[in-house]
């Protein structure tokens, strides 16, 4: 037994050094040729003055024998920045042996100076590679766009009035406080550094359009996995605040065509003041993807019509304090309902919309809901906490809700719906390895599909992307759909 094991170890001994020496025994056949496992490396928009994230690829030598890699250079070397295998300097990359069956790791950042450009441009370059007489090559691309920066040492910045324009778009890393007159024109876009907040204390316009909406996102537009954008993931920057503190003037928030993505906190509007409360009129916007609340009023009278308040880890509308009229909105909440986690916060096991009539910090709270979705992952996702159910009057009409019947006054013509597969909208689950997102649109057998009163849909006849709500077939009014989008 013993000598048998003496000829194991001997044997594997022979084995391995036959194969070091074949892996380290050095080809100059010209056939012989380096693997990438990228042949071009793209990076989406980087913004002028910030630095991109790292992507990488593998330079593997699949032949059976070692090659000599005489020299690695860029054609420009001005905006990508590369490092091999810890080798930031390329004039040292030379005469690099890689091993048969070996490999090398490729780390590659883009910085972009500064230009005049409003539109982005394109930048490229090539990471070249010479064996055995030839050269092989790996293209570096990204586009480059200039910004309007918005950045302070103490992370602080203060206007009394300011305008956000469409020229180029803004990076913001501060806590951007405007006390008097806040603006947006359409097709601004707002990028925001990991917990910057806007904090609004005056007056609010947002002048966004179907074809030009404003957009408020995080500044990370890059991936987090190679199929799973960081836009994807909530809590991205803190959120968007309209602050009334006590004060003679009501204030006025209208924004129409805003799209309020992936922060903490969608949009917050809060009020000390117990009468001449502020007035906000929310119409064609989108607030989705948060880490704690969608959209928050307190102490505010609201018009929200033809909006998508979606995927919020807690509520996706919370109301407490004035009176709120909805009409034609989709509230969904998904949050998380993907095959790969993606979100720093679990979702909380609240309801999409709760109403709060029993604080006894905020005046009475008066809701209603006309041809509305309410729905979610929940059995039961709209609450109505009031202190005598049957003197709530505000109207509950011709709305989708998978939710418990309301016990309220003038909950009426509403479908109930708790059946967990019901196929609502055309897509509720994120699937990351086939690109497929969210999509809150109706199902082709959506149950909220005709079921809207008509007379309201005319306050609102076109949906949240242009189409008609009202229609007509052989003299006869077709009743609208239910929520923010018409099927079509």
């Amino acid at each position: 037994m013993h000598h048998l094991q003496l000829r194991i170890i001997l044997l594997c001994a022979i084995i391995v050094a036959f194969c070091a020496c074949k892996e380290d025994k050095v080809s100059s056949n010209p056939a012989m040729q380096l693997t990438f496992s990228k042949d071009v490396v793209s990076f989406d928009t980087v913004f002028t003055s910030l630095g991109s994230a790292t992507l990488q690829f593998v330079v593997y030598n699949k032949n059976a024998n070692a090659l000599i890699i005489s020299r690695i250079w860029q054609d420009v070397g001005a905006d990508f920045k590369v490092n091999i295998d810890g080798e930031a300097d390329l004039s040292k990359a030379t005469d690099w042996q890689l091993r048969g069956g070996d490999s090398l790791i490729v780390f590659v950042k883009v910085n972009i100076d500064p230009t005049s450009q409003n539109n982005p441009l394109f930048i490229r370059d090539n990471l070249n590679f010479a064996v055995n007489g030839n050269v092989q090559s790996v293209e570096l691309q990204a586009y480059g766009q200039n910004v309007h920066l918005i950045k302070t040492p103490k992370r602080l910045t203060v206007r009394d009035n300011y305008i956000f324009t469409a020229d180029r778009p803004y990076l913001i890393y501060d806590t951007f406080a405007v006390s008097s007159y806040l603006a947006f024109d359409a097709g601004a876009r707002l990028y925001f550094h990991n917990e910057a907040v806007i904090l609004a204390y005056g007056d609010v316009q947002a002048k966004g359009t179907l074809e030009q909406p404003v957009i408020l996102q995080g500044d990370r537009i890059d991936n987090l996995y190679d199929s799973v954008p960081y836009a994807f993931v909530a809590g991205m920057w803190g959120g968007f605040y309209c602050i009334d503190a006590e004060s003679s003037a009501a204030k006025t928030y209208a924004l129409d065509y805003i799209n309020i993505l992936s922060a903490n906190v969608g949009l917050f509007c809060v009020s000390d003041k117990k009468d001449n409360l502020p007035q906000l009129t929310l119409t064609n916007c989108r607030i989705h993807n948060h880490a704690v609340y969608g959209l928050v009023l307190q102490n505010v009278n609201a018009y929200v019509a033809n909006c998508e308040l979606s995927n919020a880890a807690a509520y996706c509308l919370y109301l407490s304090g004035g009176k709120h009229n909805f009409v034609h909105n989709t509230i969904a909440s998904y949050f998380n309902a993907t095959d790969v986690r993606i979100q720093s916060t679990p979702r909380q096991d609240v309801a999409a919309v709760y109403i709060n009539n029993v604080s006894k910090n905020n005046i009475p709270t008066n809701t209603s809901f006309r041809n509305c979705i309410v729905s979610g992952v929940r059995r039961n996702n709209l609450l109505v906490a009031t202190p005598l159910p049957q003197y709530y009057e505000d109207t509950i009409a011709n709305n989708f809700l998978k939710a418990d019947s309301l016990h309220v006054s003038n909950a009426i013509n509403n479908i109930y719906w708790q059946e967990k597969d019901t196929a609502v909208f055309c897509n509720t689950y994120y699937k990351y390895k086939e690109y497929v997102y969210y999509d809150f649109q109706l199902d082709s057998l959506s149950p909220a599909r005709g079921i809207g009163d008509s007379l309201t849909a005319l306050s609102v006849p076109l949906d949240r992307l242009g189409k008609p709500r009202i229609r007509f077939n052989n003299g006869d009014t077709i009743r609208p759909d239910a929520g923010c989008y018409q099927y079509q």
